[in-house]
């Protein structure tokens, strides 16, 4: 079990979640909810099935409302206390999204927000709509670190330069179906790509035994027992 991890920004305790992992066994993922932020453990972001993406997307929108501290600087590794490095990439239904990760490679800190939009929850105001905005709302809160934006005169975070973003209900309703759709594709079985498995497998088996010559095989066409065959596959399919 993994010792307790310290928030990267108010060194609190982190609450500690289970998701289902791409090929076996679980994810434990470190949320704290005071500074809306997430650590990932080297490689865990990409490690998650896309219903635990899911699942984790409704408890970060349960708590969207909740209180929150402003980030510190610097923001400090939980696991070697170095300095994080900020970093910024692009999400291919999010677009840019901001980051802070561990130099030593221990891991990466992000906000919920950025996590939303790296999984292409939150969608980014465009400089159009961001001017039409401001003519209502002069200050919103940043949904990278918390700060203030002014956006009648500044198109991204001063603090921390995440771009102005919205949780667009459309966006919301593309990116569930999207992982919903996904994870029915990786839960469920082809049963062509079962057959072609099962005899390559009772030919492969065939071929070994004509080579050491066995009797019983002789002069035989090779035949395929499907139920048995198909129950040794799906059975090692399962224990991976």
């Amino acid at each position: 079990m993994k010792d307790p991890t310290h928030c990267p920004s108010c060194r609190q305790t982190m609450v500690r979640q289970t998701f289902e992992r791409q090929t076996h066994g679980s994810v434990e993922l470190d949320l704290c909810f005071n500074c809306q932020g997430i650590w990932f453990d080297e490689f865990e972001s990409i490690q998650i099935t896309p219903g635990g993406i899911v699942e984790l997307f409704k408890l970060l929108h349960e708590h969207q409302d909740d209180p929150r501290t402003a980030l510190s600087e610097p923001l400090k590794c939980p696991r070697c206390a170095e300095r994080l490095l900020q970093g910024l990439d692009l999400a291919k239904h999010g677009g840019k999204f901001n980051y802070h990760r561990c130099l030593q490679k221990h891991g990466r800190f992000t906000t919920f927000a950025q996590f939303m939009i790296e999984k292409g929850f939150v969608r980014q105001l465009n400089p159009a709509e961001i001017e039409a905005l401001s003519a209502r709302i002069g200050i919103i809160r940043c949904m990278g670190c918390g700060a203030p934006v002014d956006i009648r005169k500044d198109h991204a975070c001063s603090h921390c330069r995440a771009p102005i973003t919205i949780l667009d209900p459309s966006a919301v309703e593309q990116a569930l179906s999207r992982f919903q759709q996904a994870e029915v594709r990786r839960t469920t079985r082809d049963v062509e790509l079962l057959g072609d498995a099962i005899v390559t497998r009772e030919r492969e088996l065939s071929r070994q035994k004509r080579l050491k010559r066995e009797p019983e095989n002789a002069g035989i066409i090779d035949t395929i027992d499907l139920l048995s065959a198909g129950a040794e596959f799906i059975w090692q399919l399962l224990r991976r």
